[in-house]
Order: C-alpha cells, then sequence, then structure tokens
C-alpha cells in the first residue's frame, strides 16, 4: 500500500472517529501516531509523538491565547461584560439581531487586537454567548456568531500567519498586514447583513429586546459603567501600535490591565479570581490539546505525499491564473476541513508559490486569498477548529451540531466575501500600492 492511500484512509478512520464522538484531540493524535507508524515505522512514531507536542505548546506566540483568555475571564467574572452587554441591550435592543451584530463588530476589534482566531473565539464564547442566550437568542446564531468573527484575527492585523506568510513569500510583511484591512472590514459587513437578513427571515432566532424604563440619568450611568472594555481594547491596540508590546505580549497587557479595571471597580474578589484562573486553564488545555493533535495530523500526512500531490493536480490546470487560483482554492478549502491553518501554510507554500510566480499572481493578492480559505477551513467540518473552541468553551449547553449549523451563516456570506476579492483584486492591494 503506497503513502498516499494509506493517507487518504486516515482521513477516513479521522471521519469515522469522530462519528463515534472520540474527543477531536485524541481522535486527531491517535490517527496521527498510527498513520506515522504504518508510513515509516514505530520508532518515528514514537519520536513525533514525544517531540512536536513540547515544541508546539512551548512556543512563545502562543502565550498569547491564555492571556487573552485570562483577560476575558476576568472581564466577564468581573460584571465588566454584564455592564456592556446592559448597555447594547438599551441601545440596539429594538433591532432584531441587534446584539449579535454587535458582537460581531466588537469581536473583529478584538481579533484585530490578539491576532488569535482560537482566543478571539474562546473569549467572545466566554463573555458574548452566555448574554445572547439570556436575551432568547438561538444557540446556534449565539455561538456561529462567536465563532466565525474569531476567523478575522488571521486576516485584520497584527496578523501572525501574514507575517508567516510574508517571510516564506518573500513580500513586505508591512504591505502584506495592511493588505488584510479591507478584507476584513468587508468580512465584518458581510456577517452583519448576513445575520440581519436570517433575523428578517427567521425572526424567532433573535427576539427583539423590551428596552428597560429607565430615567436618563440612569442611562447615562449604565453608559459610564462600560468604560472597562473600551480601556482594554484601546489599551491593547495602543500597546501594539505604538511598539511599546508586540501581539504575543498584548496577551499579557491586557490580563493586567483587566485586573487593575477590576480592582477599580472593587470587583476583584477571590471567588473572581479563582473561577478566571479555573476557566483559563482549563480552557487553555482543551485548545491546545486540539491543535496539538491537528498539528501531529498535519506532520503525518506530509509524510505521506499527499499534499504535494494536490499540489502537482493543480500545476497541470495549465497558467491561466483564474483557474490556478480556483484549483489552488479546491485545495486550501479541503486542507482547511481537517489540518491547523498555520500547519497547512507551513506546508504548502513551498510547493505553490513556484505555480502563483510562473503565472505572474500578484504576491500579496494571493496571500490574502490562501489566509481567508485557511481561516473558512476553521469553520467547516468535521475539523472546524473555531467550532471545536467554542463547544469547549460552552460545554454542554450547546451541541456540536448546533454550532456548526450556525456558522452555516457566516460560511454563505463567506462565499460572497471570497467572490468579491476574486473578482476585484483592487480591493486586496489598494493600500498596499499606496505604501
Amino acid at each position: 500500500m503506497d503513502n498516499s492511500t494509506i493517507g487518504m484512509l486516515a482521513v477516513g478512520v479521522l471521519l469515522v472517529l469522530m462519528a463515534l464522538r472520540v474527543p477531536i484531540g485524541f481522535a486527531l493524535a491517535a490517527v496521527a501516531f498510527g498513520g506515522t507508524w504504518a508510513v515509516r515505522g514505530p520508532r518515528p512514531a514514537a519520536s513525533i509523538l514525544q517531540n512536536l507536542p513540547y515544541e508546539f505548546t512551548a512556543h512563545w506566540t502562543l502565550t498569547a491565547v491564555p492571556m487573552f483568555l485570562l483577560m476575558g475571564a476576568l472581564a466577564g467574572n468581573s460584571g465588566m461584560t454584564h455592564d456592556l452587554f446592559r448597555a447594547l441591550r438599551m441601545a440596539f435592543g429594538r433591532m432584531r439581531g441587534g446584539i449579535a451584530i454587535a458582537t460581531n463588530f466588537a469581536g473583529a476589534g478584538f481579533a484585530a487586537a490578539c491576532g488569535s482566531s482560537m482566543a478571539t473565539t474562546a473569549t467572545l464564547g466566554r463573555i458574548a454567548v452566555p448574554e445572547m442566550l439570556k436575551a432568547g437568542y438561538s444557540p446556534a446564531l449565539a455561538t456561529g456568531v462567536a465563532s466565525a468573527v474569531g476567523t478575522l484575527g488571521a486576516i485584520i492585523p497584527p496578523s501572525i500567519m501574514m507575517i508567516v506568510y510574508a517571510i516564506f513569500a518573500e513580500v513586505s510583511a508591512g504591505k502584506m498586514l495592511i493588505a488584510g484591512i479591507l478584507p476584513g472590514i468587508l468580512t465584518a459587513v458581510a456577517y452583519a447583513v448576513a445575520i440581519n437578513i436570517l433575523v428578517r427571515v427567521r425572526p424567532q432566532t433573535a427576539p427583539p429586546i423590551a428596552p428597560e424604563a429607565l430615567a436618563p440619568v440612569e442611562k447615562r450611568r449604565i453608559l459610564l459603567r462600560t468604560w472597562p472594555l473600551p480601556v482594554l481594547s484601546l489599551g491593547v491596540i495602543g500597546g501594539i501600535y505604538t511598539g511599546l508590546v508586540s501581539p504575543t505580549e498584548a496577551g499579557a497587557l491586557g490580563a493586567i490591565l483587566a485586573f487593575g479595571v477590576a480592582i477599580l471597580r472593587r470587583s476583584l474578589t477571590r471567588a473572581v479570581i479563582r473561577s478566571s484562573l479555573h476557566e483559563t486553564v482549563t480552557t487553555t488545555a482543551s485548545i491546545l490539546f486540539i491543535a496539538t493533535g491537528a498539528l501531529l495530523f498535519t506532520r503525518f500526512l506530509a509524510l505521506t505525499g499527499l499534499p504535494y500531490e494536490l499540489a502537482g493536480m493543480i500545476d497541470q490546470m495549465g497558467t491561466d491564473p483564474l483557474v490556478i487560483v480556483l484549483g489552488a482554492s479546491v485545495v486550501y478549502l479541503v486542507f482547511g476541513c481537517f489540518l491547523d491553518p498555520l500547519g497547512v501554510l507551513l506546508l504548502t507554500l513551498p510547493v505553490v508559490l513556484p505555480i502563483f510566480h510562473a503565472a505572474d499572481i500578484d504576491p500579496i493578492w494571493i496571500g490574502v486569498i490562501i489566509v481567508k480559505y485557511l481561516e473558512i477551513g476553521m469553520l467547516t467540518p468535521p475539523l472546524g477548529l473555531n467550532v471545536f473552541v467554542m463547544k469547549g468553551v460552552v460545554g454542554d449547553r450547546v451541541p456540536l451540531g448546533t454550532i456548526f449549523r450556525g456558522v452555516s451563516l457566516f460560511l454563505a456570506a463567506e462565499v460572497v466575501v471570497m467572490t468579491l476579492l476574486i473578482a476585484f483584486p483592487q480591493i486586496v492591494t489598494f493600500l498596499p500600492n499606496l505604501m
């Protein structure tokens, strides 16, 4: 049996294990270990299982994940988010789906601050989803919007994915980061439009919230009490763009600011600290376990040579740029269904970049297209990492199938966004060309 056949069989086994409700992280690691054993033997399989998990989890950039999770947990447990969503209900309660739309744009801003899809999803799952469920929103819409908007973390700068691509493609990292601004804004707007359409077609998904009968003084007091979260967001974003901290260090800055704000609000109790730390540790462990399994599976598929065969199929499509881009789109969408985005990026770029260069395709434009497809893969079954991160946050309150059903609305919006980005490359290249 050749290695490519082993790779395809492994994908089938993974699907069966997931259908049997085997924990996704364990299923990925087990299939990767067994597949590596079949391809290379027991010693390489044991070596990968021994070394890769530590090398991945000990990576410096991953420290941003628990720090941003801690920031979100402190904000939620100390009551900061309650005040914000009370203000949102006051401002958008009359609008059907208003809190979901507000969560969408708030999540886009947070994604821009932290640059991590998984961290954004986990934080919004902790902060926004419970508030929407309390307000009567359908679980599918509440978890769907919080899962989908996390993908903007890889598009809106700062973005580690964009920087990695710029290094491999030998293009300006600054231009690459700037190129993600307009596509990120376009995606957030498309999500908002999708929510608006859904709640008009199916009003029961987001019932209007009866506005509270409040005096003007009380309304002003509620608005004033929302200052903590803008301070946290501006502190993190300002720290990044002024060069005070790196995107990774910004997670620690956000956690420190959250502690400080909670102290100023006199809401930092032992119970708040204990519950916030517990949530941070358990959620971080869940996220890293899934991501490590995905990395192991990525390494196994690389050993089978399956990714290179798919890249060869693209090369055989000819030299027409549109045909090559559409072929690459299929490959990256398929990979995104099963593998972690950064792993796919590192695995495929050495193969596909020469193909793009030969077809004279703008490396900035195709870089944004690739990153967008990889982030879309974080929402698609069977291995939508953002969906599983959301499941880890909400626990048994929302079934996994419900979350996947919720993100389907935003996948439909992504079809429109990707069509526009491919048909009009100027959306991507306009800002970089001004530099």
